[in-house]
């Protein structure tokens, strides 16, 4: 289980936590302040992400999931300190829109997993927040402010993590290189626009996303607004319409 994580570093105090032995390849961010951490997402939760991080700090650790999806929540068990958004409270106490059996079936697709892994075991992460936010709250972790930008479209209580000192953006689902995911009913395509047009406000440094390629630059918030407009323009940004590929992109419907 040692190999599960790959760490990189984004610099001296920001980390890159990936796990890209599951096809989703996610990845969690660790940023370290001067009074404390916080851990943007916790992943998979298939193998002990607190054991990596505390390798990499020495201060208390707060989680902060960008949305309650069973990949960015599943080493949330190690911290009990956590933040959640308003809008998907509930999926955290039983209300999660997905039958368990299916996430672990997505636990086991195309995943190389540890030897000895007991799939039977897998549980999706509930549990009460410390904190509940909204969008617009500003994390001091000492030294580094970082705000909450509510960005639905891909879920609910979807959220993206602006550190403007830095020009870092941590994007979760809203932002990364392969399929966006807008099909499902629990998404929103036109509130998905919406986060995007927010994003593309930003005078962005560094996109940091959840998933996939860490090769990313910030012009490809642009071209996916723009992409999004398109298909509002031609009537296509609806459940069903189907799967467009922009390239190093593409967004089902």
């Amino acid at each position: 289980m040692n190999d599960w994580f790959t760490i990189d570093t984004v610099d001296e105090n920001t980390y890159a936590i990936s796990e890209y032995k599951h096809w989703e390849e996610t990845h969690c961010y660790l940023l370290n302040g001067t009074k404390r951490s916080l851990l943007i997402d916790t992943g998979l939760g298939i193998c002990d992400i607190s054991k990596v991080v505390s390798a990499l700090t020495d201060k208390p650790v707060t989680a902060v999931a960008t949305h309650i999806h069973w990949d960015h929540i599943g080493g949330h068990k190690y911290y009990p300190d956590f933040y959640a958004h308003e809008a998907e409270i509930e999926w955290l106490n039983g209300k999660f829109p997905q039958p368990l059996e299916k996430i672990k079936e997505c636990v086991i697709d195309r995943c190389d997993l540890p030897d000895g892994y007991d799939v039977s075991a897998y549980e999706l992460f509930q549990g009460l927040p410390t904190k509940v936010l909204y969008g617009g709250e500003i994390i001091n972790v000492g030294g580094r402010s970082i705000e909450v930008l509510h960005t639905p479209g891909h879920s609910t209580g979807h959220m993206c993590f602006w550190e403007k000192e830095k020009g870092y953006l941590y994007t979760g689902d809203l932002v990364y290189k392969g399929t966006l995911a807008a099909w499902f009913p629990s998404t929103d395509p036109d509130a998905y626009l919406q986060s995007l047009e927010k994003a593309a406000k930003l005078h962005v440094k560094q996109v940091l996303p959840a998933h996939h390629s860490l090769n990313i630059q910030p012009e490809i918030i642009i071209r996916m607004r723009d992409a999004f407009r398109e298909l509002k323009t031609k009537g296509l940004l609806c459940h069903g319409s189907g799967i467009y590929n922009y390239g190093d992109w593409s967004v089902r419907l």
